[in-house]
């Protein structure tokens, strides 16, 4: 849990003091994108190979 937290701090510590502040919101908002992107590349790794899909 500690690692989850120190994470979070990283997260929150990169945007301090950022101006303009869409931007911000913008590089938030893709930040986000690209973990659920790379949590559904996972899912598809592990559903195919859980199945027993022939890579």
């Amino acid at each position: 849990m500690g690692t989850l937290l120190h994470f979070k701090d990283i997260y929150t510590e990169a945007f301090e003091g950022c101006r303009p502040y869409f931007v911000v919101l913008l590089l938030k908002a893709y930040s986000v994108f690209c973990v659920i992107m790379l949590m559904m590349a996972f899912y598809a790794f592990i559903y195919r190979a859980a199945t027993g899909f022939e890579f």
